[in-house]
């Protein structure tokens, strides 16, 4: 991707899911990780498994001097940010609009969008000095409506389309700027979204075959690995056992 090695990377969201798999899998390939989350037990438990090509970074993406306090005290060795991955997001809650809470709209508007772009426009002009890349994970609810999804498709919806807009203002710079949406994968994202519920996620993904993070994770590899002169705009993913379904009828007489 650049001339520099080892390249580094930031990863968002470190601590679990697809976080915590992608850092696995760039060290492992041999670069260095920024790693970022709220879990300060999770990122030393990383750090103690992965070494020193990991620096830990323990902050809530949603507070934005924490976020910019943890960029100035990065080690000199891992100030230059080749890959960001925007990878922390949530959902919350799964009844419709009108039985929503609204503290849930807003945690997820707070955590999958103004974290997100002020953390990136934090980073552009060093990601424009490099030559860099970003990939932003976004999901198939930001294409695909479905009851319940309501703010958290929106929210994923503008990370796609945020996408393409830094891909048309950053032409020529080189940096390159992906969007992964991912389908079903079995990660504590159900947990997180119905506030602690093991149970519901363990029935949503039973029999599914749904997607591992490590799946992701190396999706994730793949895009930023590839040669500087490409560029993936988009990449859906799903697991084969899911697919887009129909559109809903309401029919009088039905509650």
């Amino acid at each position: 991707m650049t001339a520099h090695s080892p390249r580094t990377a930031l990863i968002t969201g470190a601590t679990a899911g697809f976080g915590r798999a992608a850092a696995r899998r760039f060290v492992d390939a041999g670069w260095q990780v920024v790693a970022t989350g709220r879990r300060a037990d999770r990122l030393d438990a990383l750090r103690a498994e992965l070494g020193d090509a990991v620096h830990a970074a323990c902050f809530d993406i949603r507070d934005e001097v924490a976020m910019r306090a943890a960029l100035d005290a990065l080690p000199e060795r891992f100030r230059g940010i080749d890959l960001l991955v925007n990878n922390a997001g949530l959902a919350q809650g799964t009844k419709p609009a009108q039985a929503a809470l609204l503290s849930d709209w807003k945690t997820m508007i707070d955590t999958n969008i103004t974290a997100l772009v002020t953390l990136t426009h934090a980073l552009l002009p060093q990601l424009v000095a490099r030559k860099g890349a970003i990939i932003n994970i976004s999901s198939v609810a930001g294409v695909y409506p479905y009851p319940g999804g309501n703010t958290y498709g929106g929210s994923k919806a503008f990370v796609s389309h945020f996408s393409l807009g830094l891909r048309s203002d950053l032409h020529g710079t080189g940096v390159r700027v992906t969007t992964i949406e991912p389908g079903m994968a079995e990660t504590e994202f159900t947990v997180v979204r119905t506030h602690g519920d093991q149970a519901a996620s363990d029935t949503l993904y039973t029999g599914a075959n749904p997607m591992t993070a490590e799946d992701i994770a190396e999706s994730i590899f793949w895009v930023a690995t590839l040669p500087q002169h490409l560029n993936i705009n988009r990449l859906e993913i799903m697991p084969t056992s899911q697919s887009v379904a129909g559109f809903q009828v309401h029919r009088e007489g039905q509650p």
